[in-house]
């Protein structure tokens, strides 16, 4: 008999959903920051989307979750921002503000925090 190459007869197809769930919070510095400093935000000082105050923060699911922040509608860089998720008198939102550089009184915080929860499922047709 030949050598030859089996191939298997089946067809899959698989599905992935990624399931985010984003939440996003506000808040509104009250004084101005002048670095090098650090502006601290505690979860209860924070909005939800309806308005909302003593909101939890949520934690970041491994390896599927980011958080962007943005001051005065700018973008912060990651390595300035430390988040600590959780509720009153646990949760926190700490912007180190380098040297040079300030945060004017009024500004607006918004912190995005994304989890994502993906499902996949493949149906095999032989």
């Amino acid at each position: 008999m030949a050598l030859e190459i089996l191939k298997l007869a089946i067809n899959a197809a698989t599905t992935v959903l990624t399931n985010p769930d984003v939440q996003k919070f506000f808040y509104v510095v009250d004084t101005p920051v002048t670095g090098p400093s650090t502006l601290t935000i505690n979860a209860e000082d924070f909005m939800d989307d309806t308005g909302a105050t003593g909101v939890t923060l949520p934690a970041l699911s491994d390896e599927n979750s980011y958080l962007i922040v943005y001051v005065n509608g700018v973008q912060v860089m990651q390595d300035l921002v430390t988040y600590n998720p959780g509720g009153t008198g646990t949760g926190s939102l700490v912007i180190t503000v380098p040297e040079d550089s300030d945060i004017i009184a009024n500004s607006p915080v918004v912190l995005v925090v994304t989890n994502f929860a993906p499902t996949a499922q493949t149906t095999i047709n032989t």
